[in-house]
């Protein structure tokens, strides 16, 4: 596994919550690799973003944004705030997402060497130097 461990995108955590099939062999493996030695991980912003879907309808969770995210972590996901660091990481990703939320992201695997699983298509084939998994392989 390249780098320390796994940032999964917000998708890619909505997935694994609902044991979705969209959610790829590969991907699976690598993240329950990761998962066994305690190195998958969300950005804080991941955490905003399920709670702004869920205020506009768009997914449905089985219990209150907060206590979802409070089962997460109390079964050994990593939640990485954003600091300066990873904001200003952010602002330098040349031709990346246009999606602040997402370049927050791709800042975070950054920052954190580690691999980010994610089917946006945009983050998959953006050039700059970030070590990635496709979510749905």
């Amino acid at each position: 596994m390249a780098g320390s461990g796994v940032i999964l995108d917000t998708h890619a955590l909505l997935w694994m919550d609902r044991d979705d099939p969209a959610l790829g062999a590969q991907a699976r493996t690598l993240i329950e690799a990761a998962w066994r030695s305690g190195r998958v991980a969300v950005s804080a912003i991941s955490f905003w973003e399920v709670a702004m879907l869920a205020e506009r309808g768009r997914v449905v969770l089985p219990e209150p944004v907060t206590q979802w995210r409070h089962g997460w972590l109390q079964a050994g996901l990593e939640e990485v705030p954003v600091d300066g660091g990873i904001a200003l990481l952010a602002t330098q990703l040349r031709d990346s997402h246009r999606d602040s939320a997402d370049r927050f992201i791709i800042a975070t695997a950054m920052h954190r060497h580690a691999t980010l699983v994610t089917a946006d298509r945009l983050i998959l084939d953006w050039p700059g130097g970030l070590s990635r998994q496709a979510a749905d392989v």
